[in-house]
């Protein structure tokens, strides 16, 4: 079942697409909670960003952990990762505020 989408102000989004662009590229998804703080649109990915990068977080330390033949299993899920960071930037880019799949429902920002 698919989370539903939420639907921003049109000029909010096109003021803040790039900065809602920006969150999912790596830890650059402080750049949108600093710089377009009023943007409910900008703050939506740049949460969606920090989901990610606490994944990916997660990734590289339980992958230290595993023995160097099963490294092959943290190349994977960062292959899962990136590919989540590009849904991201095309849903930024497409001016939708959809969650990513598995991570993204677990860090919402709160209604304001």
């Amino acid at each position: 079942m698919s989370d539903p989408e939420i639907v921003y102000d049109t000029r909010d989004i096109e003021e803040n697409k790039v900065m809602a662009i920006l969150a999912y590229i790596w830890i650059l998804f402080l750049v949108p909670l600093l710089a377009a703080k009023d943007s409910k649109f900008a703050r939506y990915h740049a949460y969606q960003g920090v989901a990610l990068f606490i994944t990916w977080a997660v990734i590289q330390a339980v992958g230290s952990l595993l023995p160097y033949n099963l490294s092959g299993l943290v190349w994977i899920a960062n292959l899962g990762i990136l590919a989540l960071a590009v849904m991201g930037i095309l849903n930024a880019y497409n001016g939708r505020a959809q969650p990513l799949p598995l991570i993204g429902r677990f860090l919402t920002p709160r209604a304001s």
